[in-house]
C-alpha cells in the first residue's frame, strides 16, 4: 500500500493542478485583455529573432565608415579586415562565416539569461504562466532547477562579458567622432553617431541595471556601514535596477536600429546626414 501510494504521488500533477492548489475550472477569472502584454512580447520578440538571425548570417553590409554595427563589433576575421573594420585585429582570420556568429553569443547569452527576459519569454512562448492569476497548460512545474533551464544560473558570467561588450561599444561611438569618409582629419558627427551614442548608453543603462550587478555591488554584505563605497554603488545600481524592464526593451530596439541604419548606409540606400 505505501508504494502505491508513493507511485501516485509521484505522478500527481505538480503544476496549476497540483493537489494543493484550488480546483477552479475557469483558466483565470480575470475580465481585463491579460493576453494583450504576452501576445505583443511574442510577436516583437519574433521580429528581433527573426531580423538579427538574419543579420548576423548575412555576414555583409556591417561597416560604413565610421560606423560598425554593432551585431559585429568587435570585427575579428579577414572579412572584417577588408572591410576596414578590423579595429582589433583578426584572430579568427580563419573563420570562413559571418564575423558576427563569433560574437553574438555573448550579449545573446546574457540577454537570453537575463531575469527580466526569462519572465518574458517564460509568459509569452512558454505560457508558464502566460499572465497573473492565469493557469498555464503544463502538468508539472520544476523551476530552473533541471536541464536546460538550470544554465540560466550562467547569467551572472554572462555580465562580465556583457561588460566587455559594452566597452567595446562604447569604444565604436568615439571612432564614430572621427574623419567623415574621403578626409583623412577632423571630428565628424553624423545622425549615425548620434544613434550609435543613443545605443551604447541604452546599452550600459541595461547593464548596469542588471540584478547581478546589483548583486556583485552590495551582495552578500552584513553591514553596508563598513562598505561605504559600495553601499553607494548598490544604491545607484538599485534605482537603476527599477527600471531594468524598460532599459531591457529600448536597448533591444536601439541594437537593431543602429545595425539597420548601417545596412542602409552600407547598400547606399540613404546617404548619412552630417551635421559637423
Amino acid at each position: 500500500m505505501a508504494s502505491t501510494d508513493a507511485r501516485e504521488t509521484a505522478a500527481a500533477p505538480t503544476g496549476v493542478h497540483g493537489p494543493t492548489r484550488p480546483r477552479i475550472a475557469a483558466r483565470t477569472l480575470r475580465q481585463d485583455r491579460w493576453w494583450l502584454t504576452p501576445a505583443a512580447t511574442f510577436i516583437v520578440f519574433s521580429g528581433f529573432v527573426l531580423f538579427a538571425t538574419y543579420r548576423a548570417f548575412a555576414g555583409d553590409n556591417f561597416y560604413a565608415e565610421p560606423y560598425l554595427s554593432p551585431f559585429y563589433s568587435p570585427c575579428l576575421t579577414d572579412s572584417c579586415q577588408q572591410a576596414g573594420a578590423a579595429d582589433f585585429g583578426t584572430p579568427f582570420g580563419w573563420w570562413s562565416l559571418s564575423p558576427a556568429l563569433i560574437i553574438l553569443i555573448f550579449p545573446l547569452g546574457f540577454r537570453m539569461t537575463c531575469y527580466y527576459y526569462r519572465k518574458a519569454y517564460y509568459r509569452a512562448f512558454w505560457l508558464s504562466p502566460p499572465a497573473c492569476a492565469v493557469a498555464e497548460p503544463h502538468q508539472k512545474y520544476t523551476g530552473e532547477s533541471r536541464f536546460p533551464l538550470i544554465l540560466q544560473n550562467v547569467h551572472r558570467y554572462f555580465w562580465y562579458a556583457a561588460v566587455v561588450v559594452a566597452l567595446i561599444l562604447t569604444y565604436d561611438a568615439v571612432l564614430a567622432f572621427g574623419p567623415a569618409p574621403g578626409e583623412s582629419d577632423g571630428i565628424h558627427m553624423g545622425l549615425g553617431t548620434l544613434l550609435m551614442v543613443a545605443n551604447v548608453v541604452l546599452i550600459w543603462l541595461y547593464t548596469l541595471s542588471c540584478h547581478s550587478c546589483r548583486h556583485i555591488t552590495g551582495g552578500r554584505l552584513r553591514h553596508f556601514s563598513k562598505h561605504p563605497v559600495r553601499y553607494r554603488m548598490w544604491t545607484f545600481v538599485s534605482k537603476l535596477n527599477a527600471r531594468h524592464a524598460t532599459y531591457a526593451w529600448y536597448s533591444l530596439f536601439s541594437v537593431a536600429i543602429v545595425d539597420f541604419y548601417i545596412y542602409l548606409l552600407a547598400t547606399g540606400t540613404i546617404d548619412d546626414p552630417r551635421f559637423f
